[in-house]
């Protein structure tokens, strides 16, 4: 679909500035951007990782390249420049270059450089202000607009990824070969304002234009979840899998929705299919952020729902294993503790408790303050949680489950606490707990109608004793 990879030349007229002698590196770029959009690899170019390489190889001194590469690493949270000696090192010299008074970049190339600098140093809000800064001004500055994007999802900034791409929507028309992309963005961030009517128009649109946007497929998942229609997501599913399964930096997370329906349904088999064949052996094999926190999720998930995991977690935890000290984001590191203490590995548990404790007392950025104020408390009822001390789990939840936002992800993510609280209220031995889950199960159930997992948990609170 994408082969003409832009020049300096057609970057100019786009008036976004690439300062860059070759065409090959400026095209790299181009085929490096545009993976990133569409989530789907292009194998003509050896796949993002691919394009990039060839970029700095056609000019290792081409910043924006620099920002690209370092910015792909940084935005996908699995790297830190604190304990990645050549991470920092390759960070320093894109600043440093930028800094030069002979570097002979656009004011937006060094606002570039500045945004990723303070992403690095765990200040996400003031990067992504930097990154609308330069949309005022080049407002087809996709990579910016991609980065605020997601910095503002890593926030849980859900107003900001909505609005981030309303702000810029006009300046990209139907012959702009990110048009219906950029509707995918923007449908998800209706979506997560709980705008679902909008958020399903917009996403079909995006479908429309490009029937393998992963990105649109991941907005109807989340509307057709939110709005109860299991059924409904399941053929969805299952009648668009060959649109979206090439798109393989999402199709882990679209294959997570789809369990998501079978969970909810009851149906732990299908389920488990699932996990088993598509999310547990991509997120193994990636390694990425996103897809490891959708196993951990699932498995966990699947537990609280009284299914049999096996071994599973086991393999999980290898490979998770090497970020327990990365504190790069919360809602990572509570599912990274997930697996620690689904894989049986107290020792791990000791030492990321340690280290997060050591990252709220010298750390800084938005994550060390949502950690200090939300992430500690949540990890520890967690804990309590897997020692059978269901009491301490809802008495540290329960003062904090309207913040719990801030750690950032999507409803649907964020659902697991919800459950979690609910299920550790319904197995506390204290009355005035059972009451709460019956009230929260109360609140579900208003928001939304038709949940049968809801229904389940109902029946298993009604026999509880409440006076």
């Amino acid at each position: 679909m994408f082969s003409n990879w832009r020049t300096v030349e057609e970057w100019k007229a786009m008036k976004v500035p690439i300062t860059t002698p070759s065409n090959e590196a400026c095209k790299m770029f181009d085929a490096a951007l545009t993976q990133f959009v569409t989530w789907r690899d292009q194998d003509s170019v050896g796949g993002i990782e691919g394009a990039v390489d060839k970029m700095m190889a056609a000019d290792p001194d081409f910043v924006m390249g620099q920002v690209m590469k370092n910015g792909l690493d940084l935005v996908g949270t699995g790297r830190s420049v604190k304990l990645d000696k050549e991470f920092q090192s390759a960070m320093d010299r894109m600043v440093k270059m930028a800094e030069s008074p002979s570097s002979g970049l656009a004011p937006s190339e060094k606002k570039h450089t500045s945004a990723l600098k303070l992403f690095s140093e765990g200040h996400l809000m003031k990067a992504a202000q930097v990154w609308e800064g330069i949309l005022v001004d080049h407002p087809l500055d996709t990579l910016a607009l991609k980065f605020a994007h997601d910095s503002y999802f890593y926030l849980g900034q859900a107003s900001q990824i909505r609005d981030s791409i309303a702000r810029v929507l006009p300046h990209y028309t139907t012959t702009n070969p990110y048009y219906g992309y950029i509707l995918g963005m923007y449908s998800f961030g209706l979506e997560e304002t709980n705008l679902y009517d909008a958020a399903e128009k917009t996403a079909k649109k995006g479908l429309e234009i490009n029937a393998s946007d992963a990105w649109s497929t991941h907005t109807l998942c989340h509307v057709m979840e939110m709005t109860g229609r299991q059924d409904d997501g399941i053929k969805f599913m299952t009648n668009t899998v060959t649109d979206w399964e090439p798109c393989g930096m999402l199709a882990c997370h679209n294959f997570w929705h789809w369990a998501l329906y079978h969970i909810e349904k009851g149906e732990y088999q299908a389920a488990m299919d699932i996990l088993d064949s598509q999310v547990k052996s991509r997120a193994c094999k990636s390694g990425s952020m996103l897809d490891l926190v959708d196993i951990c999720s699932l498995l966990f998930r699947l537990q609280m729902e009284g299914v049999g995991v096996g071994d599973r977690w086991e393999e999980v935890y290898e490979v998770v294993r090497p970020h327990l000290d990365d504190h790069i984001l919360v809602f990572n590191d509570v599912h990274l503790l997930l697996a620690c203490l689904g894989a049986g590995k107290n020792d791990a548990v000791t030492h990321m408790m340690e280290s997060i404790e050591t990252f709220v007392r010298n750390g800084e950025g938005d994550n060390h303050d949502v950690m200090k104020d939300v992430g500690q408390s949540l990890c520890k009822a967690f804990i309590a949680y897997n020692d059978g001390d269901f009491v301490t789990a809802v008495d540290l939840l329960t003062p904090i489950r309207y913040r719990i936002i801030n750690i950032g992800g999507s409803h649907a993510q964020r659902d697991l606490f919800n459950l979690f609280l609910i299920q550790a209220a319904i197995k506390s031995p204290k009355v005035e707990h059972h009451r709460l889950a019956r009230t929260l199960l109360a609140e579900r159930k208003a928001l939304k109608d038709h949940a049968p997992m809801t229904d389940r948990l109902v029946e298993r609170a009604m026999t509880l004793h409440v006076d």
